[in-house]
């Protein structure tokens, strides 16, 4: 299939073009920065997402079966405290890249005949992060999966929620496929001996509740989502992180000793399991993480 990869200098995106050409797409890139030299081989078309006609340009009679959407701001801009906060031409930019960016590449797409869409959103989406108020997230069982509400406080949780609406109504009005993947804590393989070089017992809940996943799942799972596209549900939102969590500690034994409240909602956790169920995004295309940080553990 010959694909489009935006974002395609990002430090994720890497893994995500070697894993395509691996398996014999077609791959051309689309970013504003030149991406590594190790891709030099590939077409690069140099471009902004929050530019509409460099996203038609970019698509415009190039027969794409599909898109990979990387490119994204990976947090708010706009909250009190963070930089930029009181600059008008930073502040937006999460609103502006993760929102009109994406709306900008759907619009390219149907005008262009590209039916499938895939894009790296996070689990984010939630609302469990980013918390600008005290009231804390609710959760109203474990492990969680995407039937449970969301309840975002913050421009990126809301972006990225937003994304999934815009490709559920994408799919519903011209007939896409499109899928966003529900990422969290993106980790190369660095990242991955740092996590198990730094590893220590918990000494509390956090309200991210542990989630990971290894940069090179996440890019199969891009991969499977393309490949077996016209097999699923056109539209489809997935949680994509280990089958574990990043701690030393056994799950349950984080919930009994910092949120016992939580015991009666919890059902069928063992071990080291996720509190974000991947059940879904496996039985849809037969996706599976195989890369661990507990390999590097002394």
């Amino acid at each position: 299939m010959k694909t489009l990869v935006t974002g395609a200098s990002g430090k994720f995106a890497a893994h995500l073009i070697r894993d395509l050409s691996k398996a014999g797409h077609e791959v051309v890139l689309f970013s504003r920065k030149k991406p590594a030299d190790e891709f030099s081989k590939f077409e690069w078309i140099q471009g902004d997402i929050l530019d509409v006609n460099d996203c038609l340009n970019a698509i415009k009679g190039k027969n794409f079966d599909a898109i990979h959407h990387t490119a994204a701001k990976p947090g708010p801009t706009d909250t009190p405290g963070r930089p930029g906060y009181d600059d008008p031409a930073m502040f937006p930019k999460t609103m502006e890249t993760n929102i009109i960016g994406t709306y900008h590449l759907l619009q390219s797409c149907i005008r262009n005949d590209v039916n499938i869409f895939v894009m790296t959103g996070s689990n984010c989406a939630l609302g469990h992060g980013f918390r600008l108020t005290k009231k804390p997230f609710e959760v109203k069982y474990l492990p969680i999966d995407e039937g449970h509400p969301c309840d975002p406080e913050d421009s990126y949780s809301f972006s990225k929620l937003t994304d999934e609406y815009l490709l559920d109504m994408y799919v519903r009005a011209y007939g896409m496929r499109a899928y966003a993947l529900r990422s969290a804590g993106i980790t190369d393989e660095d990242r991955r001996k740092a996590m198990a070089a730094n590893a220590q017992p918990v000494q509390g809940w956090n309200e991210w509740m542990f989630p990971w996943i290894a940069s090179e799942d996440l890019a199969s799972a891009h991969r499977l989502l393309m490949e077996k596209a016209n097999d699923i549900e056109p539209f489809g939102a997935y949680f994509c992180n280990n089958d574990d969590t990043g701690c030393l500690d056994e799950t349950m034994s984080i919930i009994e000793r910092f949120r016992p409240d939580l015991l009666p909602v919890t059902k069928g956790i063992s071990g080291h399991d996720t509190l974000m169920s991947n059940k879904k995004l496996k039985e849809a295309v037969g996706w599976a993480p195989v890369h661990s940080w507990r390999q590097y553990l002394k």
